[in-house]
């Protein structure tokens, strides 16, 4: 039961990440934002990946197509994901942002029962329902209550949260096509290769399609630092959970983000929500859990 706290640490990470490169956000855009999480991430994670080595032993990792393929894939949703993330925070506030992120496992769910048949059990359909409605609600539009588009907010945090969705399942199989007798050397290890080919290809992108974005992003270094360190850290916390318990358990453990997002958004953005916003934010958060347990 290591994977619980591991968790929610994770949890406490990824807001202080999130905080961090919506600081940092108002100079570089949403895309160099995202970079920032993958670059100044890379020497933490090589920090961690030595630290698990030396504790598991990991014996050499197998990077064959069965590890690649899911890799990537759940590169590229990560990379999407981050940058819905950060636009939904920027038109609809961090807290509803972080809320209706929490939309990964019912719209996963949607997603496996229309493409691949999946089926999902009464309290899991429940799941997926309490949750549709309650972010319905969160996202609503109300004067002073969030973001000024609250909106298409909502819509960029619940592709965000598909995209998330898709990519917590991708670096699970890809953990344990890698190395299957060292979950957690595996999980670091798959992180470090991801982080690096996410830095790769995004500033190739952004070096065809905006330099001056790339120029931001070496100016805003040292803030920089902080949301590539929690960014590691979320990252590394997440990754070692996912190759401990599925997927669905480890986000239903997660949802402790919305509530944390939510004093964060207050605390450090003077965002303020309404009682009705709050109220069916934890119902949101609680749909989710019965969804990924469901």
């Amino acid at each position: 039961m290591i994977w619980i706290p591991i968790t929610i640490a994770a949890s406490f990470a990824q807001v202080a990440r999130n905080a961090a490169q919506r600081s940092v956000m108002g100079g570089t855009g949403p895309w160099g934002a995202t970079l920032v999480r993958f670059l100044f991430g890379l020497p933490f994670t090589a920090v961690f990946v030595a630290i698990a080595f030396a504790l598991t032993r990991g014996e050499h990792p197998r990077a064959d197509v069965a590890f690649w393929i899911p890799a990537l894939l759940g590169g590229a949703a990560q990379i999407g994901a981050t940058a819905a993330l950060l636009t939904a925070m920027k038109r609809a506030g961090f807290a509803v942002a972080t809320a209706v992120q929490q939309s990964s496992i019912p719209l996963a769910a949607l997603l496996g029962w229309l493409v691949y048949g999946e089926r999902l059990s009464a309290v899991g359909w429940t799941g997926v329902a309490l949750t549709s409605v309650a972010l319905l609600v969160v996202t609503w539009p109300r004067t002073g209550a969030s973001g000024d588009q609250p909106v298409s907010g909502g819509l960029f945090g619940l592709l965000s949260g598909l995209a998330f969705g898709i990519s917590l399942n991708a670096f699970r199989q890809a953990g344990h096509a890698l190395e299957p007798a060292h979950p957690i050397f595996a999980a670091v290890f798959t992180l470090i290769v991801v982080q690096a080919v996410q830095t790769l290809a995004l500033t190739l992108f952004l070096a065809i399609t905006s330099r001056a974005t790339l120029v931001a992003v070496a100016k805003a270094w040292r803030p920089s630092l902080g949301a590539g360190f929690w960014g590691a850290a979320a990252s590394a916390g997440w990754f070692i959970a996912l190759a401990l318990a599925p997927a669905g358990q480890v986000r239903a453990v997660g949802v402790v983000e919305a509530p944390i997002a939510a004093i964060a958004g207050r605390r450090l953005f003077a965002e303020r929500l309404s009682a009705v916003q709050m109220i069916f934010g934890l119902i949101a958060a609680a749909g989710v859990a019965t969804a990924a347990l469901g």
